[in-house]
């Protein structure tokens, strides 16, 4: 009680409790949740069958990408696979160039759907019809743009599929640029990724990427597919995962041989629409979800707005609130460096530093762009 009636006689200490507050929300944050990539191990529980595999890509207008990024999905050293692309509505020369691969790799199929101006439709109908055009159970998902860094991919990927475990989720990434916008956005995406690996690793999965995804064909059906967020043109990664998986239903896969990689957007005003779209998709994320990922973000924030606050009005114990925040610092960059080292990344570490504080400001603005503006989002 001496204590409340001393905090209530002098608020302004109430800064510092807010401030140690938010710094154990951190901690919690960072011990309970991130940390687990610490100890995660690669081989851990994966089975030596190999089961028969569907690769499906969804491409509009993508005849550049077909070209460059397809050869590397065809050349897996998986010995039972099929690859199925679905050509979306393309109005560039991705038709010859599928038919043209198809001539030389027999497992490759391809699907067309016409381009019709009454009927408007995202990419979930085109992921639709791929898996129901898959003739196997495991479905393993990437887009056209995207590369395998590995010919070991789908081995390693589909190598965590047991009877149990119906969901798995890789590491999509970008391929590395020498500019200040791709570095921006390869933390953004690893910091993502460390948020719902990790998540997933403590039973909590929330998300997936559609760049680096797989899970079970029945699965697929059991849920309806798409049904419970048709309306929605994005989602089809992150909200179904959000559906069908369950603490006992996921695991992770973060090999160096399981990434995928694409080309991240060029400038920062297209970076911030597609960060629109994905953020627009989070409304119908779970309670439970939305609650942590709102107190990891707002005790985030808090704590660098209270740590200088508490430098300002209480510099007699700057020794102890420069120790608490060197605490998080040391934390956060082990942490980081073991995931920028699992996750094949480079440049990011003392970047995320900065970034760290950055990059929630910036999200509270895409939220707010999103909240402000109803305009259509794009199909991919």
């Amino acid at each position: 009680m001496e204590y409340i009636d001393f905090v209530i006689a002098n608020p302004i200490y109430s800064i510092l409790i807010a401030f140690g507050l938010m710094l154990l929300i951190q901690a919690y944050y960072y011990l309970i949740f991130y940390s687990r990539i610490l100890f995660y191990k690669n081989h851990k529980d994966k089975k030596e069958t190999q089961e028969p595999v569907s690769v499906i890509i969804c491409a509009r207008n993508e005849e550049v990408n077909l070209e460059k990024n397809l050869p590397s999905i065809l050349t897996q050293d998986y010995p039972d696979y099929e690859v199925i692309v679905v050509n979306d509505c393309s109005e560039d020369e991705t038709e010859f160039v599928l038919e043209r691969f198809q001539k030389k790799y027999k497992h490759l199929k391809t699907t067309t759907i016409k381009q019709d101006e009454k009927f408007y439709h995202s990419k979930k109908l085109a992921l639709t019809i791929g898996i129901k055009a898959a003739k196997n159970e495991f479905l393993l998902l990437t887009d056209a743009d995207c590369i395998a860094t590995s010919n070991q991919w789908i081995k390693q990927m589909q190598a965590n599929f047991s009877d149990k475990k119906e969901i798995i989720l890789g590491y999509g990434g970008y391929k590395r640029e020498k500019k200040l916008i791709n570095n921006l956005i390869r933390f953004d995406t690893l910091f993502i990724a460390l948020q719902y690996l990790t998540f997933a690793l403590s039973k909590r999965p929330y998300m997936g990427v559609g760049r680096n995804l797989a899970y079970r064909k029945s699965l697929f059906f059991k849920h309806k597919g798409f049904a419970q967020h048709n309306h929605i043109e994005s989602g089809d990664d992150d909200l179904f995962v959000s559906q069908a998986a369950t603490k006992r239903n996921t695991a992770i896969e973060i090999s160096k041989e399981s990434i995928t990689r694409s080309k991240a957007e060029q400038s920062f005003r297209s970076w911030f629409k597609q960060k629109k779209r994905h953020i627009s998709t989070s409304k119908l994320y779970k309670f439970g979800t939305k609650w942590r990922l709102f107190w990891e973000n707002f005790s985030r924030v808090s704590f660098y707005i209270l740590f200088v606050l508490s430098l300002v009005f209480f510099p007699s114990y700057y020794i102890y609130i420069l120790g608490a925040f060197a605490f998080r610092m040391i934390l956060q960059l082990i942490i980081f460096k073991v995931a920028i080292h699992k996750l094949d990344e480079k440049n990011l570490w003392l970047p995320s530093l900065l970034y760290d504080f950055f990059i929630p400001f910036l999200s509270f603005s895409f939220i707010l762009a999103n909240y402000f503006t109803s305009k259509r989002n794009k199909w991919k």
